[in-house]
């Protein structure tokens, strides 16, 4: 552990992250100076929401070198990008750069489980934390979930488990962080207006077995051609798992059953129809990964299994809502890029009237509209995309496409057009920006409004 006691660190944002990092900082006896780039923003509203009597620094707007002096380390909330020209004035003095999650380990206990991944993350390390809530008595869900790591990690015991959902922009600035088991759960094309390179993005993606050796686990995707490459260079012991094919050793689905395969024996574990509450093939991959991720942490099978037959989709992520006149609603939110919103679409099994469209990361639509395969009876557009994507759409002789100037408007079309057998799904393939805070603020509101529908 690194001791900062009496140490004066530079926390970037003051965000939730920036702020745990704060606490926790102020909390273990070192000077925290908080830096928001914001000429705006106010230092009585950041000093409300640190600790009572607080002593922590607190500057705003343009950086001046004076923050740079007697500095101990610096640590960055996720959203702020390692390569910005402050930041690298913070390398150039060779003051070392951490993120929310590497100060945090700094000061935790126990074993780590990390989940990583374009897509799946948040359902993968909700439904492991399920699992090991339920065998382990120290259990702590934390990171890119919404539960900063920095806020827990005082908390942990040496017999704690924390199941960490982790971003590749929180892998970006990991040194020491090492989890007993990482999974990495599939890498597509997302965040390249941040990482500038698909190289970039796929090494961050890598960093969570950093510091792992042979006695660890990462368990990886075989059908993700990022993921299976790099099972032939990880440094822990891999377990894959697939959703196409059998295979000798790990996890994989054969028509609706999933097999475990291991040391020269196959077991039959469940059947996706009957033993599991998610749809889709995406949820089918998340559900194998997580069950290799808690075998790997101790837990046996059957414990396991009888967790995942309980066990409910995330909030946002191809979430059932509610059925309104024959119509089925679904909630998927949560699919802010287009492998997201690749599964959301495979999910859907009747005639589908799909919201799509919100903020441009830069993303091309192909791939997306391509698998819509006759499902998709009208596309219903929002946001600085939709031309693009109506471009796109028409490309492949999708016509029935209307643009929404507000989210409101959107889904009136869509029930107006919705005949009973038919579904309505929000997978915008988008972000949520310029329209909504966030992807939960969006799906909080669809829901809202399928519940109104007959009132």
């Amino acid at each position: 552990m690194v001791d900062l006691k009496n140490r004066r660190v530079l926390v970037v944002g003051t965000g939730i992250s920036g702020i745990g990092s704060a606490t926790l900082l102020e909390e273990q006896g070192a000077i925290p100076l908080l830096y928001d780039s914001n000429e705006n923003a106010k230092e009585e509203e950041i000093r409300q929401k640190l600790i009572p009597g607080s002593k922590a620094e607190i500057k705003t707007g343009a950086f001046t070198e004076d923050l740079l002096e007697n500095l101990a380390l610096a640590v960055l909330s996720p959203g702020v990008p390692t390569d910005i020209d402050f930041v690298l004035k913070i390398k150039d003095r060779k003051i070392p750069v951490w993120g929310e999650v590497e100060l945090a380990y700094n000061y935790s206990k126990g074993r780590v489980l990390a989940i990583t991944g374009t897509n799946g993350k948040t359902t993968t390390t909700s439904l492991v934390g399920q699992i090991m809530q339920e065998y382990y008595e120290s259990v702590y869900i934390v990171g890119n979930i919404g539960t900063p790591y920095t806020k827990e990690a005082p908390k942990m015991k040496e017999d704690t488990v924390s199941v960490c959902e982790i971003s590749s922009f929180q892998l970006e600035t990991i040194e020491h962080f090492h989890p007993q088991v990482s999974a990495i759960l599939n890498i597509t094309p997302d965040h390249l207006n941040r990482h500038h390179t698909m190289e970039n993005y796929v090494k961050a993606k890598e960093n969570v077995t950093l510091n792992q050796t042979a006695e660890d686990t990462c368990v990886l995707n075989y059908e993700n051609e990022y993921t299976r490459d790099f099972g032939t260079r990880c440094p822990a012991k891999v377990i894959y798992f697939s959703s196409a094919r059998k295979l000798d050793d790990g996890l994989y689905l054969d028509g609706e059953d999933i097999y475990l395969a291991e040391n020269g024996k196959t077991t039959r574990l469940m059947n996706t129809k009957t033993d599991m509450n998610l749809v889709g093939l995406c949820n089918i991959e998340n559900v194998m990964a997580a069950i290799a991720v808690s075998m790997s942490a101790g837990v046996p099978m059957e414990n396991i299994l009888q967790t995942v037959k309980r066990f409910v989709a995330v909030e946002h992520r191809i979430e059932y809502v509610a059925t309104k006149n024959g119509v089925v609603y679904y909630n998927d939110s949560k699919a802010t890029n287009t492998d997201a919103a690749i599964q959301g679409i495979k999910a859907m099994d009747r005639p589908t009237i799909l919201i799509g469209g919100g903020y441009d990361k830069g993303s091309e639509y192909d791939d997306w509209i391509q698998c819509f395969d006759n499902k998709v009876k009208k596309l219903v557009l929002i946001g600085q995309t939709k031309e693009k994507i109506a471009e796109c759409a028409r490309k492949y002789g999708l016509e029935d496409i209307v643009f929404a100037e507000t989210f409101e408007e959107a889904f009136d079309i869509c029930v107006q057009t919705a005949v009973p057998g038919d579904a309505v799904l929000l997978s915008p393939a988008c972000a949520s920006w310029g329209m909504f805070p966030n992807y939960e603020v969006r799906g909080k509101m669809f829901k809202e409004f399928v519940n109104k529908i007959g009132e």
